[in-house]
């Protein structure tokens, strides 16, 4: 019998297993909170095949030693794509990644694609395995899956049919050596794409997109906000090749990283042989996501902006653009990260702060050097005693907006930047419904 590892029990792992057991394997589920602990596993890993690494889980000493007896660290994005060649299930792949806008880009594409109707899945890190997907009775034709680093750490042959790489910004130092080491694993989304078959996005506008130009193998096909391009903005009008699909005007996504999603969003539709009118008709009609720069309450004249997807400095910056002279709520883990231009931008755009989480003291240190008033900063630890502080400064007369844009990742006091978001809204209504 056939045996298999899948070290992680999320959402991935568990697509994994499910796959794996269907492709006949006994599958050894090993998670330290959930399944068996990765000390006991260390015990099997003479026993197995294939292992599998779900992406959130670090390099451990499992990961290690799984290594040293020379058994290949897989993922489940990796298997998954294997069994679809194996049987083959004619789905095209449109994979995204990037620093900022993956999540819109991706449910937005499959959204267009279902909107034309066409039988589209959104999936990857976004709530669904891929192996979910390509199991699911429902017959796809296509899957469009966004991809973190993490998950583009351990492919091989996964070959996508449009890829892109939406934009690079500094992001998690806690797991990569350097920029470079994440920046460049970005790019194994498209290292086995060629340009008879395939298409990739470059985005001309990201300096250090521009610099791994050599790392792109599918047909380049260029997007920019600023210049010519083959998708680009002039005029006040998005053009594809030449043609208009919409006046920017249009857009129901607004800011200037909406703008961006929305290049991309278009680019892959006339890809994929979408008329411009149902771009056009989707663009103008379609919300925001959850998490992003929500209008999720309104207290009066107090608008209260639900952006806990701001998980990174540039993701706050724009945001911050969208409004500024806010009441901002930001702050969380600890990503290593350079928090310079944080807190320039606060000082810029922001009319008070409310500082939350472990690297409250390193921002608020940053902002006194700026001479920011001490009077506009307030720490107090927690999304709760910020709201509740607010509720006894404000009142529906006072016109503010209050967003929380935390410009960093949420695992010092929240499961993840949903279940932040989640917590913010609920303490909204209590404290002000």
């Amino acid at each position: 019998m056939k045996k298999a590892m899948v070290l992680g029990m999320g959402i991935s792992g568990r697509g994994a297993k499910t796959l794996l057991e269907k492709e006949g394997y006994t599958v050894i589920a090993v998670d330290d909170s959930f399944a068996m602990s990765s000390q006991e596993a260390m015990k099997y890993i003479d026993e197995i095949d294939v292992f599998i690494k779900s992406p959130g889980v670090p390099y451990t000493d499992l990961v290690k030693a799984v290594q040293e007896k020379g058994i290949k660290i897989q993922d489940e994005i990796e298997i998954a794509y294997q069994y679809m060649v194996k049987y083959n299930k004619k789905i095209n792949i449109v994979a995204v990644t990037g620093t900022n806008g993956k999540t819109t880009t991706t449910s937005k594409i499959a959204e267009l694609l279902n909107f034309a109707g066409k039988k589209a899945a959104a999936a990857g890190n976004i709530g669904r395995s891929f192996a979910e997907v390509l199991l699911s009775e429902e017959q796809y034709d296509y899957a469009v899956l966004e991809l973190s680093s993490y998950q583009l750490e351990n492919v091989y042959e996964f070959t996508p049919y449009i890829s892109m790489v939406t934009n690079l910004t500094p992001d998690h130092l806690t797991r990569y050596a350097n920029l470079e080491d994440y920046y460049n694993t970005k790019f194994y989304i498209c290292q086995n794409q060629e340009k008879e078959n395939s298409f990739f996005l470059f985005n001309i506008d990201h300096e250090e997109v521009r610099k791994r130009e050599t790392l792109m193998k599918g047909r380049k096909i260029s997007l920019s906000r600023k210049q010519e391009a083959d998708t680009c903005v002039k005029d006040g009008n998005i053009l594809f090749q030449g043609e208009k699909v919409m006046s920017v005007s249009e857009l129901s996504l607004k800011g200037s990283h909406n703008l961006e999603n929305s290049l991309f969003i278009v680019t892959a539709g006339k890809l994929l042989g979408l008329d411009s009118k149902i771009i056009r008709d989707f663009l103008r009609n379609t919300e925001p996501l959850e998490h992003r720069m929500e209008r999720c309450f309104q207290y009066g004249k107090l608008q209260f902006i639900n952006d806990s997807k701001g998980t990174n400095i540039d993701s706050a910056k724009f945001a911050l653009e969208a409004y500024p002279g806010c009441i901002l709520i930001c702050g969380g883990f600890d990503k290593k990260v350079d928090l310079t231009p944080l807190a320039d931008v606060i000082v810029k755009q922001v009319k008070e702060v409310y500082l939350i989480g472990v690297i409250a003291d390193k921002i608020k240190a940053l902002l006194v050097d700026r001479n920011y008033q001490a009077e506009r900063i307030h720490s107090l630890d927690t999304i709760e005693n910020s709201l509740r502080d607010m509720k006894q400064r404000f009142t529906k007369e006072d016109q503010e907006v209050i967003l929380l844009s935390p410009a960093t990742s949420s695992f010092d006091q929240f499961k993840s930047f949903e279940h932040r978001g989640q917590v913010f809204k609920e303490l909204v209504h209590k404290i002000f419904g």
